[in-house]
């Protein structure tokens, strides 16, 4: 039934891919930029993409013609785009007429939380692990996102404007850092 070693094993993989800690940075600017998000929800819509693309993902993108990897590449240009907002200070995505609503779903729940990274990986666990310790993994990682998605705001007051700024720049680098990684082992697969 359940295997404590392979929960630990999934916790920590899907922990180490959806990097909550590291989008800490993104979560409080979007925060700033538009006063509440909706932690709840946005811990909710990830954690039902993250197990709807665990038992139908693959099928879902063979319906549409698409691969895993160009997926994959198609999430790298997005979290691309979002470190270069981080890095330049300047909005690639429109903001102004995003409410919580909207920002708790899109950016942070997919592509920050639930992105293309996090989906490909759940692919591979599940050739590795039972289905039931992936989704164990799954919410023991949803319960530290929502945790992080609540203090944020606390988080923030710690860290001040200029925390931030140097935590959002660093994190920007960190995170087209990823994003180039993520495309380079996607491009020539297939």
């Amino acid at each position: 039934m359940f295997n404590f070693k392979e929960i630990i094993s999934v916790t920590l993989i899907l922990f180490s891919v959806i990097d909550v800690l590291g989008s800490i940075p993104v979560i409080v600017d979007f925060r700033r930029k538009l006063g509440h998000i909706e932690s709840e929800k946005a811990t909710m819509v990830a954690g039902l993409i993250m197990i709807l693309f665990l038992f139908v993902g693959e099928r879902l993108l063979s319906l549409f013609g698409v691969d895993v990897s160009s997926f994959a590449i198609a999430g790298a240009i997005i979290l691309f785009l979002l470190g270069m907002e981080m890095v330049l200070g300047h909005n690639i995505f429109k903001h102004d007429d995003l409410d919580s609503n909207a920002a708790s779903i899109v950016p942070i729940a997919f592509p920050i939380i639930a992105g293309a990274g996090t989906m490909t990986t759940l692919l591979a666990l599940r050739s590795a692990y039972a289905i039931q310790n992936i989704l164990v993994g799954v919410v023991v990682n949803l319960l530290f996102v929502y945790m992080v998605l609540k203090s944020s705001d606390w988080i923030g007051q710690k860290l001040g404007k200029g925390g931030i700024d140097v935590l959002r720049k660093i994190f920007g680098i960190i995170l087209l850092a990823i994003a180039v990684k993520l495309f380079k082992s996607n491009i020539f697969v297939g």
